[in-house]
């Protein structure tokens, strides 16, 4: 199973130590040149800087059709839509309302970090989403509804 990443996934991954989740879930886990770029300007603390670097299973690829999709998009998103066509990703893993609107209109199939977590935890990877969710908030930039905040724990379980 492939998936290609749009940056602020693997980093919120990376601020709740829960990055180890893409080469466990899937097979191959791609990201756009812009991506690689977006990352190595991260501010990451001195941890998670160890932990981004130890992510050799990343594999960079460049776009062959560096047409952005949208003027709203920015380079990352845009080419990690593009890339996951082009290799026929069975997902895409990105979080903006923007880019996950362009993706499907693309047909681009999507999965968010809530929704990583939830199959993490079907799959017996992790036994709580609600502190996970808790340090995505906490720690990353992370914004989610309240409504969705309550459906993603009963969905868990929790």
């Amino acid at each position: 199973m492939i998936v290609v990443s749009d940056t602020s996934p693997v980093i919120a991954l990376i601020r709740i130590n829960q990055i180890q989740l893409l080469p466990t879930l899937f097979h191959e886990v791609v990201i756009p040149s812009a991506v690689r770029e977006e990352l190595s300007l991260a501010r990451f603390t001195e941890e998670e800087l160890i932990i981004y670097k130890s992510c050799n299973w990343l594999i960079e690829k460049t776009v062959s059709d560096t047409v952005i999709l949208n003027a709203d998009l920015d380079k990352g998103e845009a080419e990690a839509i593009v890339l996951a066509k082009q290799l026929h990703a069975d997902f895409l893993l990105i979080d903006e309302t923007a880019g996950r609107k362009v993706a499907m209109n693309e047909g681009v199939r999507i999965i968010g970090v809530i929704g990583l977590l939830l199959v993490a935890k079907e799959k017996g990877l992790i036994t709580e989403v609600k502190i996970l969710i808790d340090a995505l908030i906490a720690k990353s930039d992370f914004w989610i509804s309240e409504k969705l905040y309550k459906n993603v724990l009963l969905q868990a379980g929790e």
